[in-house]
């Protein structure tokens, strides 16, 4: 008797749970605005008093607000990917983003050359390079989670080979490639900060913004959605409908990431992954703030340490990554499956 009076269907199981969670995320958050901080004003060459100080700064807030972006659009669509897939070791990477990315860039290098791969900047391609994401994505959603199929695995499957297809078809073009035209494609290649503009943010910034906002929204049916398409049509989620909506913010997310700074494969699976330990609780309310604090945390603590401690600025993308992927072989071990 007594135990049934215990029994709760809160989103935490005890309030030491809760407390703990709470004094974590609000721990991560300072520690990302402390990190922040330290790349914004750290080892400025421009002393303060200086009227050159500003202009520094707002140099380097650039690269941060890129980080934001990418953390929240990293983090939200890993965790609504695999929450919507009911699987924590696929990620949005798998489904070809980042191979559509290299490939577009790598095509335009072997078709029109190095002018006109270097002139491939402004609003105009950024839009481009999101527009063709998206639309893939949308043709990949629509053929395979409607009609006669309506099997997300295999959308999941059909998703790896045609990115695995693409990765080969731009290995190949980038053999064939000159010396110098290599070495100009792989510096776009890398995911970096450094690749982002500040005039693209009037055209991010927005989109990420209520793409995000319409994630959150969505957590409620997340929860619902992530217990499978029997439970959720059980509890009358119209399952296909919630899938196709998460599935396009995710893509929207990505895409803009992608275009944003490049690839980033393994970040959003080591975010995710932190997260679910971080968050012991199934409340997409709840994992959504977590897996942001611990994304941005990732991103400004991982470049604040290369800049300022390795003085290693090209490499931070390859230590995340590296990490990402350690984690990701981590998981598969341990579970034995994907």
């Amino acid at each position: 008797m007594n135990e049934n009076v215990n029994r709760s269907a809160k989103a935490f199981r005890s309030k030491k749970e809760e407390k703990r969670y709470w004094t974590l995320l609000i721990t991560l958050i300072a520690l990302g605005i402390l990190f922040s901080y330290g790349l914004l004003v750290y080892n400025n060459p421009v002393p303060v008093s200086s009227p050159s100080f500003i202009p520094v700064v707002r140099r380097r807030m650039t690269a941060l607000v890129a980080m934001i972006i990418s953390a929240i659009c990293q983090s939200l669509s890993t965790v609504a990917f695999q929450s919507t897939t009911n699987n924590r070791v696929i990620t949005p990477s798998l489904l070809g983003f980042e191979a559509l990315y290299s490939m577009i860039h790598t095509s335009t290098m072997f078709f029109f050359g190095a002018t006109t791969f270097i002139n491939f900047v402004g609003i105009g391609s950024f839009i481009f390079q999101i527009g063709v994401m998206i639309l893939m994505c949308l043709i990949l959603y629509g053929w395979l989670l409607s009609g006669k199929y309506g099997d997300l695995q295999l959308m999941l499957l059909v998703g790896i080979i045609i990115g695995t297809g693409l990765r080969s078809l731009s290995s190949f073009m980038r053999r064939l490639l000159t010396p110098s035209e290599f070495d100009v494609l792989l510096a776009r290649l890398f995911g970096s900060v450094n690749n982002a503009d500040a005039k693209y943010f009037p055209v991010a910034i927005p989109i990420v913004i209520i793409a995000a906002l319409l994630l959150l929204i969505f957590s409620k049916k997340l929860n619902v959605l992530s217990l499978g398409k029997d439970v959720c049509t059980s509890l009358g989620v119209n399952n296909q409908f919630s899938v196709i909506y998460t599935l396009i913010l995710v893509s929207v997310l990505m895409s803009i990431s992608t275009a944003l700074v490049g690839p980033l494969t393994f970040y959003g699976f080591l975010v995710a992954t932190l997260s679910y330990q971080a968050a012991p609780t199934y409340d997409h309310r709840y994992i959504f703030p977590m897996a942001l604090a611990i994304g941005f945390l990732i991103i400004t603590g991982a470049y604040f340490i290369m800049y300022h401690v390795f003085n290693g600025q090209g490499v931070v993308s390859i230590i995340i990554e590296v990490f990402g992927g350690i984690t990701f072989l981590a998981v598969i071990l341990r579970k034995g499956t994907l």
